[in-house]
């Protein structure tokens, strides 16, 4: 049997849940854009750390897990603290049924007051990740010292992933007897190899047998619409730099860039030619590379 106990301070609650063991979990108080208090239930991330200096927290998109970006966060280590998260409903950090960006916000933020970083960290997010970064910045704008977003604009974008929710949901996960089959099955409905690649990394195999993923599938479906939607808040003043990758479907296209600037003033935007959406995968020297220099200006 548990306890649970409630308090408040600070603009936040926290629940206490007290018996054979006890459960932190922060509710951030925030407002919505009518103005309307909202309470959000901040999760704990799943995280790794390298390096030390000053602190870059990376977040993943859709789909994705931390390990996405390992590589350039050892790379980035050589300078920074560099944290690499897992957002809500993906890789290790816990499944939940809410997803939006005000949301994933306040989880990052619960997850750098938690780490002591009271002073702010220079963010870096790509696709959904950009989005939560914006939306973090935008909401808690003295706790980014530098923005980073990864081929993603600010706005609502109209889709581009049904076909991979498709083949996801008619996987029969139980009955897949090796990761081929898996494979196999997505090889049918999903041609890119990069792709099928890229999400089979959400697959694992059950104690007791079958696979499962690691994202929170239906619900990541569910709030799809939340995931496409657009950001917004008082303008970002800070430094804020976009990458967009010059082959991609998600590019950031000329005409967003009204938008951008109106939301975060003191940003430009560059180009990596020949890199797709997965920017840090496909030229990740090239984009290691202008962080660097942005960081470090």
């Amino acid at each position: 049997m548990f306890l649970l106990i409630w308090s408040y301070f600070d603009g936040f609650f926290e629940a206490k849940q007290c018996g054979i063991r006890c459960v932190f979990t922060k509710f951030a108080k925030v407002k919505t854009a009518s103005q309307t208090p909202l309470i959000i239930v901040t999760l704990e991330l799943n995280y790794k750390t390298f390096g030390q200096g000053d602190p870059v927290v990376i977040l993943h998109g859709l789909f994705g897990t931390l390990d996405n970006w390992q590589t350039i966060a050892r790379q980035l280590a050589e300078n920074y603290t560099v944290f690499i998260l897992d957002q809500r409903n993906h890789g290790r950090s816990p499944h939940a049924d809410l997803h939006d960006y005000p949301t994933l916000a306040e989880d990052l933020r619960h997850f750098m007051e938690t780490h002591w970083m009271y002073d702010g960290a220079h963010v870096i997010g790509h696709s959904m990740g950009g989005k939560t970064a914006m939306q973090f910045a935008l909401t808690h704008p003295d706790l980014v010292k530098k923005l980073v977003v990864v081929d993603i604009a600010p706005k609502t974008y109209s889709g581009g992933h049904f076909e991979i929710f498709e083949a996801l949901q008619a996987m029969d996960l139980d009955n897949i007897a090796d990761r081929k089959a898996a494979e196999d099955f997505l090889a049918e409905r999903i041609h890119e190899l990069d792709v099928r690649q890229f999400l089979m990394k959400n697959l694992t195999r059950k104690a007791e047998g079958g696979f499962e993923f690691k994202m929170n599938l239906p619900v990541l479906w569910k709030h799809y619409s939340d995931i496409l939607a657009a950001v917004n808040g008082d303008p970002f003043e800070g430094e804020t730099l976009f990458i967009r990758g010059g082959r991609s479907k998600h590019v950031v296209l000329p005409e967003d860039e009204g938008l951008i600037h109106s939301l975060f003033p003191n940003s430009s935007v560059k180009t990596i030619e020949g890199a797709g959406h997965w920017v840090h995968a496909e030229k990740p020297l090239e984009l290691l590379e202008m962080v660097r220099q942005f960081l470090g200006s």
